[in-house]
């Protein structure tokens, strides 16, 4: 199947190959179905084919079955017999076991390269989804980045973002005039929230050095796409935490790769696993930047498969961006069950050979009903198709194997040791310790001064300068009765009538001797 990715066969002999053009690949797709209908296995088969052609792949292992891509099958494998048989029966005639290139990724750095971004990059939108912040509280994380912004206070990890809501807090009355209320109770659920979800180990996930997108879209030295598998098997236990981060991913991927247009083939497809997650309670906000980057992300050259249990688990705006179409069977046991059967078989082009709605129901494991784009974009007549076999080993390689193509990989110690740079946390931190020993040395020239200063500094006692002499006469009271009489005694002592009195005394005292 020259320029398709081979996917099976199908019509009534199962003897029609079946294949999803590479130049429609990136118009997005579904693959959907029950439990253990083999929505796993079809995934895995849509990895090898797309790595084939030279396309890297990026998908999340939410069992941990995908880790067998890495390996080749085996020959003795309880299943070989069966998978030889089918691939009679599609004429899939040079299928052969083989190995895939595959980089190994883990949020937590233990079943793969570290995988990080900074809390800036996350961006309050998406933060506020995982925190599952109230409009109030989502308000006073927007003012926090904006503020990061104006202070220059970059948000690397959770940390920087925990200092920089205590620093808000502190200023919140100089703060609250200019962006509006901002209280201490939606602080202090933001910080209650931020430790919940590093109790989850979302702490390892923001910091640095970020993942380099460009690791993702690599190919070996056979021309063959890098497959990219994130282990999701522990993550899924916060799937909030999982998928706030792969709408991260796929956001970032938006946001930084070039133009392309249509290109002949895809230059990354992506894979997620587990889709209801990333719309369960999802406010119609993040809803509609999901549907704007699924409708532009194809001219990035970039596809983007959903798989899901049900076609209803992905909003009607976004499931009709979604061309290529894999369904697995649907189980019908109840009113709202059936009505979703009905939806799912309306949405497929009809073959007048089988009803489509009774095909869905009725497709055995390893098979399913399939619609692929055909010239200019058109909708494939559905099928129903009998998938075909990996190439690759069926279920999970050892912890064995797997730390020896993580050491093989040449991106070994790459993001293994993390960077603490500079950031909004030790910034503040700096400024409170000057803050702190300003204050300090305040204290200490209050306690040097004297009581007396203290109080002129207070503005309670004022105190001239002493002069020790001074050529302004004195001026001294005279408005009372005594100070008048006084005067008026000394300037008669002084003229005529002083010296008189004088020297009537002297005589006297001179006759008397």
């Amino acid at each position: 199947m020259k320029d398709k990715v081979f996917i099976g066969g199908g019509g009534e002999n199962y003897e029609q190959q079946q294949g999803l053009a590479l130049k429609y690949a990136n118009r997005h797709g579904l693959i959907a179905g029950a439990t253990g209908t083999g929505k796993t296995v079809t995934l895995q088969i849509l990895a090898e084919g797309f790595s084939d052609a030279g396309v890297p792949v990026f998908l999340s292992d939410v069992k941990g079955d995908l880790s067998g891509l890495a390996a080749s099958g085996s020959a003795d494998h309880k299943l070989n017999d069966a998978f030889q048989s089918r691939a009679a029966t599609i004429g899939f005639d040079d299928y052969a076991y083989r190995a895939y290139p595959v980089t190994f990724w883990d949020m937590f750095g233990k079943q793969g390269h570290p995988v990080r971004t900074t809390v800036a990059e996350m961006g309050p939108l998406l933060l506020s989804r995982l925190l599952e912040l109230s409009e109030a509280q989502e308000g006073v994380l927007n003012i926090a980045f904006r503020l990061a912004d104006e202070e220059g206070l970059p948000l690397l990890d959770l940390k920087d973002l925990q200092a920089l809501l205590v620093w808000i807090g502190d200023n919140r009355a100089h703060l609250t005039l200019r962006y509006g209320n901002v209280s201490t109770a939606s602080i202090g659920a933001i910080q209650r929230r931020l430790l919940v979800i590093e109790n989850q180990g979302a702490a390892q996930l923001f910091g640095e050095p970020a993942l380099d997108l460009s690791d993702l879209m690599r190919t070996d030295a056979e021309g063959r796409g890098q497959i990219n598998v994130l282990a999701s098997d522990k993550l899924m236990s916060a799937p909030g935490l999982y998928a706030t981060f792969l709408l991260w991913l796929l956001s970032e991927l938006f946001e930084e790769l070039p133009e392309v247009g249509d290109p002949d083939k895809p230059k990354l497809v992506f894979f997620f696993d587990e889709a209801h997650l990333l719309f369960d309670d999802a406010p119609d906000v993040l809803v509609d930047k999901v549907e704007q980057v699924a409708r532009l992300i194809r001219s990035k050259g970039v596809g983007v498969y959903f798989i899901t249990q049900n076609p209803a688990d992905v909003p009607e705006d976004i499931l009709g961006q979604l061309g290529n179409r894999i369904q697995h069977a649907l189980r019908a046991f109840t009113a709202k069950d059936r009505k979703s059967l009905k939806m799912a078989a309306e949405t497929y082009r009809e073959n007048p050979r089988f009803s489509t709605e009774q095909a869905i129901r009725e497709v055995g494991v390893g098979e399913a009903v399939t619609s692929m784009l055909q010239k200019k974009g058109v909708p494939g007549i559905v099928e129903r198709t009998l998938i075909r076999p990996p190439s690759s080993q069926l279920g999970p390689i050892t912890k064995a194997e797997r730390a020896t193509i993580m050491a093989a990989s040449d991106l070994a110690g790459r993001y293994d040791k993390t960077l603490d740079r500079k950031s909004a946390y030790e910034i503040l931190a700096q400024r409170a310790a000057a803050a702190s020993q300003e204050a300090e040395a305040a204290e200490a020239r209050a306690e040097e001064a004297t009581a007396m200063e203290r109080e002129f500094n207070a503005a309670r006692r004022y105190s001239g300068r002493k002069v020790g002499r001074s050529s302004a006469r004195s001026m001294k009271p005279k408005d009372t009765f005594t100070s008048a009489m006084s005067e008026a005694v000394i300037k008669e002592l002084k003229g005529t009538t002083g010296r008189r009195i004088v020297r009537g005394i002297l005589g006297s005292l001179f006759k008397g001797r």
